[in-house]
């Protein structure tokens, strides 16, 4: 199996398959496949063992069907494209080297990738769309590629080194990487500093990779030039969401 990832701003990701060679993806990631490639869908995969496993899967914030991909009789391409502007990483997985990633980090991997629930906490109505904030645990024995938004910036964190990040810039670490949510101190900080509430502390040792673009800061980048409506939606989810969201439910109170 041979893989190559072209483009740089939007880039894809090309896995070329030798006979009987399979990679797995979460549903709606394909792009394209050569016609030697066969696809079957199941909940099997990615650790799911079931529907109970597949469960677990969809809750981490993948899907709850995986689809493997497959070169039958002949080698084989296929191919995953970036959803937002950003990099594809390739990571090794092997037991003792776990990761926990982003919740929609997973691009693809070799059929032991297992994805589970890493680490789970509401943040309020107000952060990541009401869904909280998730991270998904990356085990197994495998090869699988992750998709990190924007550039990449990597940190080797020593033992008790901590960085505190905001949570949507936090892209994949190591599972040794101990971690934890915190709040911003000062209640002028949380309230008009326009960086929310809540950061993430993350403690060596480990390497940690850091992502430059969040989902909810490109919405609010394009919500100037979506239709009023859409704008007003997306605008609750881009940077200083909490006070918008808190005011707002204040005022939907007093209406009512």
């Amino acid at each position: 199996m041979q893989h190559e990832v072209v483009g740089s701003t939007m880039p894809v990701l090309e896995i070329h398959l030798g006979p009987g060679e399979s990679v797995i993806a979460v549903s709606g990631e394909l792009s394209w496949m050569t016609a030697s490639i066969d696809m079957h869908t199941t909940t099997q995969h990615g650790g799911g063992g079931g529907l109970f496993g597949a469960f677990k899967r969809a809750v981490s914030g993948g899907s709850f069907f995986m689809t493997e991909y497959t070169a039958r009789a002949s080698a084989g391409t296929v191919a995953f494209a970036a959803k937002i502007p950003g990099h594809i990483l390739p990571v090794t997985v092997a037991p003792g080297q776990e990761y926990m990633i982003h919740r929609h980090g997973f691009l693809c991997g070799t059929p032991d990738a297992v994805l589970s629930v890493g680490f789970q906490q509401s943040l309020g109505a107000g952060v990541f769309g009401g869904d909280g904030f998730l991270l998904q645990r990356l085990s197994g024995s495998a090869q699988a590629w992750v998709e990190l938004g924007g550039e990449v910036v990597s940190y080797d964190l020593a033992a008790g080194e901590t960085l505190r990040v905001h949570p949507g810039h936090v892209g994949m670490f190591e599972s040794a990487v101990t971690f934890d949510i915190t709040r911003i101190t000062g209640i002028r900080n949380m309230l008009f500093g326009g960086d929310g509430i809540f950061l993430a502390q993350l403690t060596g040792p480990g390497r940690i990779w850091l992502q430059t673009l969040t989902v909810s800061n490109l919405a609010h980048a394009l919500a100037p030039y979506l239709p009023s409506s859409g704008a007003e939606r997306t605008q609750a989810a881009g940077a200083g969401a909490v006070v918008g969201s808190i005011v707002g439910n204040l005022l939907s109170g007093r209406n009512d």
